[in-house]
């Protein structure tokens, strides 16, 4: 087995090595990284229903689509997340416990009660720290998980805080937890690299013929083609979720009322209709028309928005108030 600490903070970075090793190397691999303030969803998720969009965009907060399922999860520097990539007998790839021992067995030799729960969790006293997922890939599985260690955990639930009533679809909805963070548990002073380190000794341990490794040019080169082509992508990240409706009914300041109803499907709008005492009812199927095929992205809409002359399909409403109607 390969063994190394990433070296970047970049999500997209991160994320795009694990697909890499996963499908190019033929080699074991763990490894273990920290990202920036980012937002990670499950592959079948829709981002929009996952994701306080309203937050997100102030703290600008970027959004990354993964290559596993389960559930939304937010990464700051405060949180370590691991990578194992194993070969096996297929059927029997998936194993959530067997991967996650080592991460068990370090936290129980600094006399922190962890233990594993459920399908996939990694807790203390009943509060959640870990949240795993995998994806197999021919005869591979890749499974990471976070762990929570000094994370912003008010940060973490105000950006995950989002309408559910104003999806419809058939995405994989994340399971709100209570969370908790390693740091508070563990009662002499223990820094996240000292922690990382611990990590590290632990799969070695656990996997003797484990070796450290590091990304050679041509891997780092390869890595960021992907990144451009997948991961900074918003074809993948938002573009990817499942087919959805979208339902919302505004109530403006002076009374005026807009409701929005739309099919989305591969992020792009595919039927829209507005009613409400803020539109003209004679022009604006014109106005629906020009909407249809745009993303479901706000730079998108608010371009058109900001391209035609509103009043002739609105009393009195400007490219800045409708924009809030569209999310």
């Amino acid at each position: 087995m390969l063994y190394f600490i990433s070296s970047s903070q970049n999500p997209a970075f991160n994320l795009a090595t694990e697909e890499y090793l996963l499908k190019h190397y033929e080699e074991d691999v763990f490894f273990l990284y920290r990202n920036s303030p980012s937002l990670i969803i499950g592959k079948h998720q829709n981002a929009l229903a996952e994701i306080n969009l309203e937050k997100t965009e102030k703290e600008q907060i970027l959004v990354f689509r993964r290559l596993s399922g389960g559930g939304t999860v937010f990464h700051d520097e405060g949180n370590l997340n691991y990578c194992f990539i194993k070969k096996g007998e297929k059927g029997k790839l998936v194993n959530f416990q067997k991967y996650s021992q080592p991460i068990i067995d370090t936290l129980k030799k600094l006399n922190v009660n962890a233990k594993f729960e459920g399908k996939s969790d990694l807790t203390i006293n009943g509060k959640k720290f870990s949240g795993n997922a995998c994806h197999v890939f021919k005869n591979k599985v890749m499974q990471h998980g976070t762990m929570l260690f000094a994370s912003d955990l008010d940060r973490l639930n105000q950006l995950l805080k989002v309408n559910p009533l104003k999806f419809k679809d058939r995405g994989v909805r994340s399971i709100r937890s209570k969370v908790t963070n390693i740091s508070e548990y563990i009662s002499s002073p223990l820094s996240l690299d000292e922690f990382t380190k611990l990590i590290i000794e632990e799969v070695k341990l656990s996997f003797t013929e484990a070796k450290e490794f590091k990304l050679s040019k041509s891997d780092r080169t390869e890595i960021k083609d992907l990144m451009s082509e997948k991961y900074e992508n918003w074809d993948w990240n938002y573009g990817y979720s499942p087919n959805y409706d979208f339902e919302k009914l505004t109530n403006f300041p002076g009374g005026s009322i807009l409701q929005i109803n739309m099919k989305i499907k591969k992020g792009t709008i595919k039927k829209i209709d507005l009613d409400g005492n803020c539109i003209h009812l004679e022009t604006i199927s014109t106005f629906e028309k020009e909407l249809l095929e745009l993303n479901h992205e706000k730079q998108s809409v608010l371009k058109l928005l900001n391209s035609v002359n509103l009043d002739l399909y609105f009393k009195n409403m400007s490219a800045n108030q409708l924009i809030s109607a569209f999310f």
